[in-house]
């Protein structure tokens, strides 16, 4: 399996440099929750993981290689990605959209094999898709586009995951759904990296954080050390306690910190 990592990362968009010098380690076997206010450069660093962003400073490292010296394609065979906003196609059924992940394992004139559509099916099966693989994936609402854009992802059988907020647009029961997803996948071995806007799942479900305020990493432990009422009040304004509820983190939000 394969360690990602960021090291003295540096990302700029335009004349403007986003990320500074960020240090960051997603190893095999753990989900690493990337969480920070809105514009502190979460969704910028996970491009830049996957190489869709150029590091001006730094590097991103799979193993002891840097991404950026690697192949597109050897990339996408080792990275797994679900974007925040997938892309829509109509004239597209959702299997077919969720075979396209098997593409990066095969060569370009290669046919998909009776082994690429059983991990369809399996993965279908995972994120709770299985009866809408006919449906065009145009007329699914956003939640499920969502699913199907975690599904492509997983289709590819990555070494390392990443997700950009995945339980958007999902109802409660879809979000427990996924991020017990992500649990089983890094059981198995993969290092899942996911941006969460939700605080209290990613405390849950997750095993270390990081915590990201504009574009410097501000923490990263496990949540018992990382969610302090000091670092809930400094960087994200509201007044908080983790504590442990019959072997589960549960986080409480009290309200915000007084001006």
């Amino acid at each position: 399996m394969t360690r990602l990592r960021a090291s003295a990362v540096e990302t700029r968009l335009g004349e403007r440099t986003v990320l500074h010098g960020v240090d960051l380690d997603v190893a095999p076997g753990e989900v690493l929750a990337l969480v920070g206010p809105n514009g502190s450069g979460k969704t910028t660093l996970l491009r830049t993981c996957y190489r869709a962003l150029s590091v001006s400073g730094g590097a991103i490292l799979l193993d002891d290689t840097a991404v950026h010296t690697m192949r597109r394609r050897d990339v996408a065979r080792t990275i797994g990605v679900s974007t925040q906003e997938p892309t829509v196609h109509g004239g597209v059924t959702v299997r077919e959209s969720v075979r396209l992940g098997r593409s990066v394992q095969r060569g370009w004139l290669e046919p998909f094999r009776p082994e690429d559509d059983a991990v369809v099916r399996s993965v279908l099966a995972r994120v709770a898709l299985t009866d809408h693989a006919d449906r065009d994936v145009a007329a699914l609402s956003g939640g499920e586009r969502q699913r199907v854009s975690i599904a492509r992802a997983l289709a590819q059988e990555p070494d390392v995951l990443l997700l950009d907020e995945p339980t958007n647009h999902l109802d409660l029961r879809h979000q427990l759904g996924v991020l017990g997803v992500l649990r089983e996948l890094a059981a198995d071995g993969l290092a899942v990296l996911v941006t969460l806007h939700d605080m209290r799942l990613a405390a849950e479900y997750c095993d270390r954080m990081a915590v990201l305020r504009d574009g410097s990493i501000v923490d990263v432990g496990v949540p018992e050390d990382v969610l302090t009422p000091e670092l809930l009040g400094d960087v994200f304004g509201v007044r908080g306690e983790l504590r442990a509820v019959d072997g589960r983190r549960v986080l409480d939000l009290i309200g915000l910190v007084d001006d």
